[in-house]
């Protein structure tokens, strides 16, 4: 399994690296790091950017489907590199960005083709760049999420055993005694229990989406 995490920390300092060098200098701190906390990297034109660019790298690395519901929990869970608690205009600006992200990625071969069209992309205003454009994104905010399996896998052991889990409905993060827990008590219909290595483990009764597979 892909470490999601592990691909947005690199696109998001590959955004940055080019984004510095080609279109504008960004703040840093004394550590030449890039300074996200200066205010200097939300709702502008790096906010698209970087948008942009990182829902396009997800959408190479595990395909369109899935950056678009990685790209959600972003927005709704916000965190490291994100916008903070978004407002309707600044949430439609990265749902649009992110849009965008993922046709390029689709298209795209290699990262540095899909950084130059990312930054083509800005150039003609095909991104937004400020939350008051007018410009409304259309269509779900993700894709393929079944109500009755709204949990996502958040933390593996080195061993590759699931440990940490969310519910995108609820916010709640939960460890493998609390879902187990939940599961035998009919709250997630879409999962059962099943003994693995002699350990209760919550296992998903399978679909298309690999999101929401949790075995």
């Amino acid at each position: 399994m892909k470490n999601v995490f592990q691909i947005r920390g690199q696109a998001l300092q590959d955004a940055y690296q080019y984004f510095d060098h080609h279109i504008r200098p960004l703040p840093k701190t004394e550590g030449q790091q890039f300074d996200e906390g200066g205010g200097d990297f939300t709702d502008n034109d790096v906010d698209a950017f970087r948008h942009a660019y990182v829902s396009g790298i997800f959408t190479m690395e595990i395909g369109s489907d899935s950056a678009a519901f990685w790209g959600y929990l972003n927005e709704v869970f916000p965190g490291g590199g994100s916008s903070g608690n978004n407002g309707a205009g600044t949430r439609n600006m990265d749902f649009w960005n992110n849009k965008v992200g993922r046709k390029y990625g689709r298209k795209a071969k290699r990262k540095d083709a899909l950084l130059k069209m990312i930054h083509d992309a800005l150039n003609r205003g095909e991104l937004i760049i400020n939350p008051t454009d007018p410009r409304q994104y259309a269509g779900k905010p993700y894709v393929g999420v079944n109500s009755s399996k709204p949990v996502i896998v958040i933390e593996e052991s080195k061993t590759g055993r699931n440990r940490s889990f969310l519910d995108i409905t609820t916010g709640e993060i939960l460890d493998r005694e609390a879902i187990v827990t939940l599961i035998k008590s009919g709250r997630y219909p879409g999962y059962r229990v099943s003994v693995i290595g002699g350990m209760e483990t919550p296992v998903s009764n399978r679909d298309k989406i690999s999101e929401n597979n949790l075995g």
